[in-house]
This record gives C-alpha cells, sequence and structure tokens, in this order.
C-alpha cells in the first residue's frame, strides 16, 4: 500500500466541499474508508452528506447495549429516510457476561478506572473490530466540543488506533450544524433539544445546565478535565 503522507494530503482537503473532499480521500485511500456515526447530530449530518450523494463509505454505529430510546430511534429513522445500510457492531458476549458477573450493572460508577473498563468492553473493542482494515476514519469531531480537540484539525493520523482520521465538521459551529439539519430536515435525537447536548450511553449521559461545559453531561461524576471514552484521544 502506497505510504500517505499527511501534509501533503491536509493541501487538498481545504475547500469547504465535504462530499468532494470525501471523494478525494476515497481514492487517495483505496477505498478503505469508514465513518462511525453514534446517531449524534454532527454525525447525523455527515450521514445525510454521504447518503444523499451515494458516496461509497461504510456507515457503521456501534451498539453499547445501553443505548437511549431516542437514540434508537434516530436508528430506525435514518435508515427509513435514506435506505441505505449502517452495519452495527457490538460488544463481545463474553466480556459484557464477565462484566456484569464481577462486577454488576454500574460498577463504572465506583471508579474512573472502572469506567473506562465499560467503555472498553462496550465501546473501544467494538471499534476496533470496525475499523480493522481501514486507513481512514471519518468522524463528527468539532473543534468547539473540548479544549483538547481546538488543535487536531481537520486531518490527523491517530497513533492508538493507527489510522488517519478526517473530520469534515471541525470549524462547524452548533448554530452551523442545527441549521443544516432543518434545511434537509435531516433525522435527529429529539433529546438534543432537551439539554442533551452530547448524547451517549444512558446512564453515563445527562442533561446540562446553561453555562456548563460541553461534555458536563457526560461522566457528570467524575473530575471535568480528561474526560473521553477510549474511542477519541481528545
Amino acid at each position: 500500500m502506497k505510504k500517505i503522507d499527511l501534509s501533503i494530503l491536509k493541501t487538498e482537503i481545504t475547500g469547504t466541499d465535504i462530499a468532494a473532499n470525501l471523494n478525494r480521500l476515497i481514492t487517495h485511500f483505496a477505498g478503505r474508508v469508514v465513518f462511525t456515526t453514534s446517531f449524534g447530530i454532527e454525525d447525523q449530518v455527515i450521514t445525510d452528506i454521504i447518503f444523499r450523494n451515494d458516496i461509497d463509505i461504510d456507515v457503521v454505529a456501534i451498539d453499547t447495549g445501553r443505548m437511549f430510546e431516542e437514540t434508537y430511534k434516530v436508528h430506525a429513522n435514518t435508515l427509513k429516510t435514506y435506505k441505505k445500510p449502517i452495519r452495527v457492531y457490538f460488544p463481545e458476549r463474553d466480556d459484557v457476561e464477565k462484566l456484569m458477573t464481577e462486577k454488576g450493572p454500574y460498577s463504572f460508577y465506583n471508579s474512573v478506572e472502572y469506567r473506562k473498563e465499560c467503555c472498553h468492553i462496550r465501546k473501544v473493542k467494538p471499534l476496533g473490530r470496525a475499523l480493522e482494515g481501514k486507513r481512514l476514519w471519518v468522524t463528527g469531531i468539532r473543534s468547539e466540543q473540548s479544549p483538547g480537540r481546538s488543535s487536531i484539525g481537520h486531518l490527523e493520523y491517530d497513533e492508538g488506533h493507527r489510522i488517519f482520521k478526517y473530520h469534515p465538521l471541525f470549524d462547524w459551529t452548533l448554530q452551523q450544524v442545527e441549521d443544516y439539519l432543518k434545511k434537509f430536515h435531516v433525522p435527529h435525537n429529539e433529546l438534543h433539544y432537551q439539554g442533551y447536548v452530547s448524547i451517549g450511553c444512558a446512564p453515563c449521559t445527562r442533561a446540562i445546565k446553561p453555562g456548563e461545559d460541553f461534555r458536563a453531561g457526560r461522566w457528570w461524576w467524575e473530575d471535568q478535565s480528561g474526560k473521553e471514552c477510549g474511542l477519541h484521544e481528545k
């Protein structure tokens, strides 16, 4: 496989036409491109761009087994709207059975270590299977979602997962995302308008209050710094 020079690639992905950029990247990476969706509003924008433009990218989702009912409704509405496949990855049965047997259903509340263990079993390991054989991972990351994400740019190389990543909405504002959803009538999660700005597993997500940080609704019982699940380093 031809080696990809990130610096050269960055010079080619500079326009605002996301569909065109995705097609260029498919060529560069010989079709080995995957987009992972959590059915959040950013991901729904990207899903719409991929499906509406018939872009040949695998769209996959990680189902942790603890998702909100509202998230499943978005999943179902997305399938109905676009009539395109979304491949779903679940955690390994043996891992979940062992965790539940030894530590019960709410071990993640007891320590950061236990929370990260649950995230690893339910999210990170299934993600590894989803990324297997791929060379580029498309995500819905935006720079304003957390201070640590402001410096990564549209394209980066993820050393942990050993894969290139493209964040097409990196410099979009929340208002731009919401405007896009309305303009193209994109299915989206009703919890977003109830204060849930970052929606993950149901036991680990709450609505935020006015003035709270974007990530305050995730793992709110922990220290406010560095709250990631292992899917992304930042």
